[in-house]
């Protein structure tokens, strides 16, 4: 069964190409264009991994990231543009796995969701 992946991204062509990348290389993929949503969608769902946008309409990235720590613990992987020193620190620190700045390549982004659903296998 492939594993699925909860993208929370509020730009639509970037979260369609996205998912097609994704979805090209066997994963199951379910979207969430606001913060609210992604944050339900993922309290209620059963995913593998969450790929997070931070400047999200609704709920922040950095408050779904808190309030889904409280209960889950799949990987988020957080993609973003606001790619400060302190915006990565920040993030790792209330929870993320990883922090990959935008813009960005699709071949990282598929290596490093390998690597993290590589880690939940391990344990």
């Amino acid at each position: 069964m492939a594993e699925t992946i909860l993208l929370v991204e509020d730009e639509e062509k970037l979260a369609r190409m996205v998912e097609l990348e994704l979805r090209y290389e066997g994963y199951e993929v379910e979207k969430a264009f606001d913060g609210r949503t992604g944050l339900e969608r993922a309290l209620s769902g059963s995913f593998d991994l969450v790929l997070l946008d931070l400047m999200l309409p609704g709920l922040t990235g950095e408050e779904f990231i808190t309030r889904i720590r409280r209960g889950r613990t799949m990987p988020i992987i957080v993609l973003s543009a606001k790619a400060g020193l302190e915006d990565k620190v920040n993030v790792l620190r209330l929870g993320a796995d990883d922090f990959i700045p935008k813009p960005f390549d699709n071949l990282e982004v598929l290596a490093r969701v390998e690597a993290q659903l590589r880690r939940v296998e391990d344990i």
